[in-house]
């Protein structure tokens, strides 16, 4: 791998004795390393801790990555640099998925893990590729300003104001377009059947409070991998470093000094888990998979069966699983050769060719559609070009070009079409 092939690294901090063993923590979507200020003091009494940023969070640079398995390797590739070999790890949310990456593709290096607010997929590829359209189009203002509520328990946020208002700016600062591109990874983010080759003790931390990634999500990491224990934390959400400190703090102390020492790890929760009491805060910190429809290939040639999964793949990518899925139900039996050949070559091979990006090809179908006058097309590629790139004015200026050449009558039918389903898809959720 050249220098220009290799792996970007990330922005970070280290805090601890020199010669102490290396304890990775890494960040939840929309945080920073500032997230795990109040676990630092307690931490760094045995672990040289590297807290690090994703990109373009807390003034790093905005160099998007997709999938989170580049995102390991970006982290494998600044622990390189950093000098260090052999790490535990803690990650929260998105820093968990990093995590369980890390586990599978370099488990000679990690001594240790642990999962705090995570999960093998997060919620469904629909919702994240859906959220990075409301993102492009709205910017991030809405999404920071509901983040208190997806991250803190009630209790908290009505007695730390001054946290839930960090949030928020934290939240705000953070690149839009690094924030689609996580929206990406977490979309493609699937480990459920690999969480048997994890080899690493590991520990999954969650909040019994915790709407985001659920009790549920937590035990079912532990369910899958071989060596795992569970703690729920009482009273938490999302965040429950920043809700919890102290308890986890310990419990993370607690794992990470069994483990490495190759002891038998126990770890159960604290009958009584540390409250969160108002207090001097560090200056950074204030006080089930769809069914999918089996393809029908005549012959099932191993070319086709490849273009029509990267088909199906980038169809469901751009359209979304309820609409393929739809289309598969309401195709006639006679015609299921036709959406066979739909996928295989519309979408396997003419959409995946190198010659054009998606943006482009977005552009040419439009124009395309609004001159055959095939409104129902138009609006499912509407919805395909939100996803694949283009911002609402760029669909909206594409549909002023056409009326130049297809003719106004044509274009005025198109933009209804085309508003009714920007409005839709670009509604930010509750």
């Amino acid at each position: 791998m050249t220098d220009e092939q290799s792996p970007k690294t990330l922005q970070h901090r280290i805090d601890g004795p020199q010669d102490a063993p290396v304890l990775v923590l890494g960040p939840s979507l929309g945080t920073t390393w500032h997230m795990w200020d109040r676990q630092i003091p307690e931490l760094t009494r045995q672990w040289r801790v590297l807290r690090y940023d994703l990109p373009g969070h807390g003034g790093a640079p905005a160099d998007p990555s997709i999938s989170t398995a580049d995102l390991a390797d970006r982290l494998l590739r600044t622990l390189d640099e950093a000098g260090v070999e052999r790490f535990g790890y803690a990650g929260c949310a998105f820093g968990g998925a990093i995590g369980t990456q890390l586990a599978l593709r370099a488990p000679q290096r990690v001594a240790s893990l642990a999962l705090v607010s995570s999960a093998a997929r997060f919620g469904t590829p629909d919702a994240w590729r859906q959220l990075g359209v409301v993102v492009r189009a709205n910017g991030l203002e809405q999404i920071a300003l509901s983040a208190p509520e997806r991250w803190f328990a009630p209790a908290f946020r009505d007695v730390q104001a001054a946290i839930v208002d960090w949030s928020v700016q934290m939240a705000r600062a953070v690149d839009p377009g690094c924030y689609i591109a996580a929206c990406e990874a977490l979309a493609t983010h699937d480990v459920r059947a690999e969480l048997g080759l994890i080899t690493v003790p590991t520990l999954v931390l969650g909040g019994a409070e915790d709407q985001v990634t659920p009790p549920a999500d937590a035990r079912a990491l532990v369910a899958g991998i071989p060596d795992a224990r569970l703690a729920v934390v009482p009273g938490a959400s999302h965040l429950v470093p920043v809700e919890q400190p102290a308890a986890v703090g310990e419990l993370l102390a607690r794992h990470f000094e069994a483990t490495w020492t190759q002891q038998p790890a126990v770890v159960a929760v604290p009958a009584q888990p540390a409250p969160v009491v108002p207090a001097p805060v560090p200056a950074a910190v204030p006080a089930a998979a769809p069914v999918r429809p089996v393809p029908r290939h005549a012959g099932g040639a191993a070319a086709g069966l490849d273009r029509y999964a990267e088909g199906d793949r980038t169809r469901r990518e751009l359209l979304g699983d309820a609409y393929v899925d739809r289309a598969a139900e309401e195709t006639e039996e006679a015609a299921g050769d036709f959406e066979d050949f739909v996928t295989r070559y519309a979408w396997g091979e003419v959409w995946n060719r190198p010659g054009l990006d998606r943006r482009t090809r977005s552009v040419i179908t439009l124009t395309a559609l609004v001159a055959g006058g095939h409104h129902t097309e138009l609006a499912a590629h509407t919805k395909a070009a939100l996803r694949g790139g283009l911002t609402p004015a760029e669909i909206e200026e594409v549909l002023l070009h056409t009326a130049v050449y297809c003719g106004v009558p044509a274009a005025t039918s198109a933009f209804a079409v085309a508003r009714r389903v920007i409005r839709e898809e670009t509604r930010p959720r509750e």
